[in-house]
């Protein structure tokens, strides 16, 4: 497969899932809201959706002027969700997704670009509608439908070559990272800083990070206990058995990267091997006691490098 072709199908997954999951960090952080005495003030509730995705300088320069130096729930939902100048925002991952799919549309099936192209149009009907006054949670649910479909889309209708495994292998990169940072969203907006990690914690505000994940029957259905924040944080991290998992898309990438045979590949599968050896063979006590924030970012770092690992080893050729 060409280099380019590859790039495309890759970043076209990686776009895709990165708006869902941008639509699941809104989603938290809104539930979270609703609960009485979640944060101080407006700001200290935004405020770490803005931090896990990097878009805090940005925010500041683009919004502060306008809001009176203040992080607003308007003002985060906007730029989170539709702002133009904003790269990682839902409105910019669906276009880019679009544009890679456009520019290779051949390589994938008809299904699969009139699912995309269908998703754009789409879009236009929440663009110029204020979110944060309403509609949010139906926008969210929307973004989240769509992400699903698209990939029930590509499972049913792919071969399984080459072409399929850098879709899914974007995919999963992609949900590693975001996994990660949505559940140090729990860990920066809920936890006094002089607490200690793992201390009580209010039912519903763990069960809100559950919901955004679509793992709150899960949980109810393997713990049938109440929620504990060290079995949340063991379900979306070491439970192979949960989809959004950080071992379950270890699961996956490994074994593509191991598709993916060839010499040039031995540095890729070797830094998967081992994030995916450390989630494997990992206990949550000692993870705890690391400091789960502390491994959240290691983990996100790491995913960072594989990522340019593979832009590398794959795609170097077609920039």
């Amino acid at each position: 497969m060409l280099s380019r072709t590859a790039d495309h199908l890759y970043w076209m997954a990686r776009y895709i899932e990165r708006a869902e999951n941008m639509a699941r960090v809104l989603d938290v952080t809104y539930n979270m809201s609703l609960v009485p005495n979640a944060a101080e003030s407006e700001a200290a509730l935004w405020l770490p959706a803005l931090e896990i995705s990097g878009n805090v300088e940005a925010y500041e320069r683009d919004y502060f002027q306008r809001d009176n130096d203040e992080y607003t729930a308007a003002g985060v939902i906007h730029y989170l969700a539709m702002d133009e100048n904003n790269p990682s925002s839902i409105y910019n991952s669906l276009r880019s997704a679009r544009e890679n799919a456009h520019a290779v549309r051949v390589a994938m099936t008809s299904e699969t670009w009139e699912n995309i192209n269908a998703l754009w149009l789409e879009f236009s009907q929440f663009i110029g509608q204020d979110l944060a006054k309403n509609g949010l949670r139906e926008f969210c649910d929307w973004v989240k439908a769509r992400s699903h479909l698209f990939r029930g889309v590509c499972f049913g209708t792919m071969l399984r070559d080459d072409a399929f495994s850098f879709v899914r292998l974007g995919t999963f990169i992609e949900r590693a990272d975001n996994t990660a940072r949505l559940l140090d969203v729990k860990y920066h907006l809920l936890l006094p800083e002089q607490e200690e990690i793992g201390g009580a914690v209010d039912y519903y505000e763990w069960s809100a990070v559950l919901r955004s994940v679509s793992a709150f029957q899960a949980y109810q259905k393997i713990y049938s206990d109440t929620i504990e924040p060290w079995r949340v944080a063991e379900l979306l991290v070491l439970r192979r058995d949960m989809p959004r998992s950080l071992h379950a898309c270890f699961d996956e990438i490994t074994p593509i990267l191991e598709q993916l045979s060839g010499a040039r590949t031995t540095e890729c599968k070797r830094m998967a091997g081992e994030l995916h050896a450390k989630l494997r063979f990992g206990k949550m006590r000692d993870i705890f006691q690391h400091g789960l924030h502390e491994f959240l970012d290691e983990f996100v770092k790491s995913n960072n490098k594989l990522g340019a690992e593979i832009h590398k080893t794959f795609f170097s050729i077609a920039t």
